[in-house]
This record gives structure tokens, sequence and C-alpha cells, in this order.
């Protein structure tokens, strides 16, 4: 199993059980953002503290990811980020794209305050 997902109620955990993000995993997990995206998930935290390895495959399925969730006025985070993974996001510029934490209880976190944003606004409108 290359990727586990915990469901809850307002957001979907995916972490990663690989090391490598790479042309062999990045598909899967693409197609596994896919799935969640269709099943109606709005909110994705990706751990990615097993990660120590990702290419231009990974950053694609992460990006795939990011761009389904906002579309649909979700919200997408990564955490865990490992030293070279998070040295290539900066190189990339991705860091401005993505909302990243050091932690997963913080994406969590994070994930839980944008939703109640986006509740209250829904309410004052």
């Amino acid at each position: 199993m290359k990727f586990t997902v915990e469901n809850d109620e307002k957001y979907t955990v995916v972490a990663a059980q690989v090391e490598k993000l790479d042309t062999l995993s990045a598909p899967d997990l693409k197609s596994e953002l896919v799935y969640l995206n269709k099943s109606g998930v709005r909110n994705i935290v990706i751990d990615l503290e097993k990660c120590r390895y990702c290419d231009s495959s990974g950053l694609s399925a992460l990006l795939t990811g990011n761009r389904m969730t906002k579309q649909i006025q979700g919200s997408f985070v990564i955490s865990n980020l490992q030293p070279a993974v998070e040295k290539l996001v900066k190189i990339s510029m991705l860091d401005k794209v993505f909302s990243i934490t050091p932690t997963r209880n913080e994406a969590i976190d994070m994930v839980m305050m944008e939703e109640i944003e986006r509740e209250l606004g829904d309410a004052a409108e």
C-alpha cells in the first residue's frame, strides 16, 4: 500500500507510505486524489512524513489535488515535508502555491479554521 487514507467528518488525511513520490507512486496519489474529489471530499491533508524524495510527477500529483480542492472551495494542506522534498518545493516556488505546515496536527487545525471561516462566510451572505 503506497498511501493510507483516513476519513474524518470534515477532512481526509492521505499519508504517503513510500519514500519516493516519483513516476512509480505519483499516479497512485493522483488517482486517490481524483477519487476523493469525485466522492465529495472537500478538505485534504497530505502527510509526507515518510517521503524522502519527490520528482516532477510527484509535484504534478500534488498540484492536481490542490487545484481540485480549490475548485470546490476546499482546503489542501501538505504536512511533514522532509528536507529534500521541502527544498524541491521551494526551488519550484510551490511554497507560494501550497499551504504547508510542519505537522499533521497543524494541517488539520488549518483545515478546520478554513472550514469555520467558510461556514461563517456562508452564514453572513
